[in-house]
């Protein structure tokens, strides 16, 4: 048994019924959907049309939602509808980040991730789901597509069909009969801005009063659509001339969005950038100071070492409290280790932070008792665990298939070499204070210098490596071209990079290496604000 969706936009009307029904049957908060209708509008009076889709849930075969999930409050049943459990939700927003379709929300009254679920109740009774009940045209068909003498096992055999994002892999189960890509792809249509339906644009949940437009102030996402598309040649001009100007260029023969959801703001805000930048901390002093062990005119000093596992300790206490205050649900932190599902990166993370938390204390008791054995091997372990801590989040964000400049095969080393410099960063600051040798300052100096080296050439991979999707060459465009690029060339690469960069290569005293670790750290947050923020001011439906 299967239950899916067919979708025939051949009779659909866009009467809104089906988003009605959904509402009353669920109780849906004003703001927020279960189910909507997409409304794309194609060519020029009096030669146009308007296209219908209906949205929801796909019901994946292959669920990234429930990947993802840390407290399986997300699961697939056995009939194949993919429902959930709002008493074990802890509000990660995960979820809507792995979703390609846009279909999870946080409900404003529960403060816990919701979705069409099939009606999956009136399922269980012997009922259809509301929005099919409710259809005037029975333009929704529901039902087992593996029972071959049901209505939707027979159209999906007759007719030709498509679904949303095939590409991603997922499976869905939702299909569409006499599909037009302009409403099924997001990327084919650009925001409008301000139109009937779509006033709402603070959204809702734990970001409700930082959500924005997604980029439309600027005109940057538009440009980059058309340019992504070369539908025009002066997408440039668009972005340099701002909404107006946008408009005028998108209402001409080609598809314009006129009806849509609301749009959900960033999801992961300032919490998420300041946790990727306190474990790079955290996890870059043990780093720093295990490297050390290898050279031996790089000895650390006792202090220097109270001080790296202090920091350690810190920054990584600093990093917890930054994920709980995240969440929409923060009373529910701990579902993530009692409540436990395997295959969440999240859950892995959480995890190897509270083991890396438990070495870094036994190495200060180590220290403390003069346990010189143990520590040693101790400090191979713990070394191990760093590196799980600084990469974790590129493998979470990598379960974020939503996200598609997420899915870098070079973030994980964009993380690690992170944490090197602002480990190096760090113990140089740290180094004011001790009296620690010149070998050591200078090997801080080297491991800065090359971590810099390697960080650029990563993000010049980053950002110049052949993009496969819209959605990622739109974030490139973004970071190099639109909002982002002022932060990013003078904070992130002139002043994070290149500045600190010349002055360890001049070489200097150790205020100078200090300072130019100063001027590291701010450059590593920078570029992490970035990297986290743009991608998620990409519409996904």
């Amino acid at each position: 048994m299967k239950y899916g969706f067919v979708i025939d936009n051949r009779k659909c009307i866009g009467c809104h019924a089906c988003t009605t029904a959904c509402k009353s049957e669920h109780n849906v908060p004003v703001g927020v959907n279960r189910t909507w209708v997409k409304q794309v509008e194609k060519g020029e009076f009096p030669d146009s049309r308007r296209l219908f889709s209906v949205m929801r849930c796909n019901h994946c075969t292959d669920a990234p939602c429930v990947e993802i999930c840390p407290t399986e409050a997300l699961f697939v049943r056995e009939d194949g509808i993919v429902d959930f459990d709002k008493d074990r939700c802890i509000g990660c927003k995960s979820c809507m980040q792995a979703c390609p379709y846009d279909a999870l929300y946080i409900d404003p009254e529960t403060s816990t991730a919701a979705k069409c679920n099939y009606c999956a109740h009136r399922i269980d009774v012997g009922l259809e789901p509301a929005c099919v009940n409710v259809c005037p045209e029975h333009a929704i068909i529901s039902g087992d597509m593996e029972d071959a003498g049901s209505e939707i096992a027979q159209l999906l055999a007759r007719q030709a069909v498509k679904v949303r994002k095939p590409e991603k892999g997922t499976q869905p189960n939702l299909f569409y009969i006499d599909a037009d890509e302009a409403s099924l792809n997001p990327s084919a249509t650009a925001n409008t801005g301000e139109y009937l339906w779509n006033s709402q644009t603070k959204g809702v949940g734990h970001f409700a009063k930082e959500a924005e437009k997604l980029a439309f102030s600027n005109g940057d996402v538009i440009a980059a659509v058309l340019e992504a598309n070369n539908q025009y040649t002066n997408a440039g001009e668009v972005a340099k001339n701002g909404p107006k100007k946008s408009i005028d260029v998108l209402m001409g023969k080609e598809a314009r969005r006129v009806y849509d959801t609301p749009n959900k703001g960033i999801l992961w805000g300032w919490e998420v950038s300041g946790y990727v930048w306190t474990k790079a901390i955290s996890a870059g002093v043990l780093l720093v100071l295990f490297l050390a062990t290898f050279f031996r005119d790089a000895v650390p000093t006792a202090a220097t070492q109270w001080w790296a596992y202090g920091l350690g300790l810190v920054f990584l206490s600093l990093t917890g409290l930054l994920l709980v205050m995240d969440l929409d649900q923060p009373k529910r932190f701990l579902y993530v280790l009692l409540r436990p599902h395997w295959g969440s990166w999240l859950v892995k993370g959480g995890y190897t932070i509270t083991i890396y938390g438990g070495l870094l204390t036994l190495l200060l008791a180590g220290l403390f008792f003069g346990w010189e054995s143990l520590n040693e091997i101790a400090t191979w372990v713990t070394a191990a665990v760093a590196v799980v801590v600084a990469v974790y989040t590129a493998f979470l964000f990598g379960q974020a298939k939503g996200r598609d400049f997420w899915q870098s095969p070079t973030l994980a080393i964009h993380m690690l070499v992170h944490s090197f410099m602002a480990g190096a960063a760090a113990l140089a600051l740290v180094a004011l204070l001790t009296n620690d040798s010149l070998g050591w300052t200078d090997f801080l100096a080297t491991v800065m210098a090359v971590g810099i080296g390697v960080n650029l050439l990563t993000m010049l991979v980053e950002l110049t490596m052949t993009h496969p999707t819209v959605a990622a060459h739109e974030v490139v465009k973004m970071i190099t071209r639109g909002r982002y690029a002022m932060t990013f060339y003078l904070g992130a690469v002139l002043l994070g990079n290149i500045i600190p960069l010349v002055l360890l290569l001049m070489g200097g005293s150790q205020l100078m290496i200090a300072l130019s670790g100063v001027m590291v750290l701010v450059g590593i947050y920078f570029t992490e604000k970035i990297w986290v923020e743009a991608p998620q001011r990409i519409s996904l439906s």
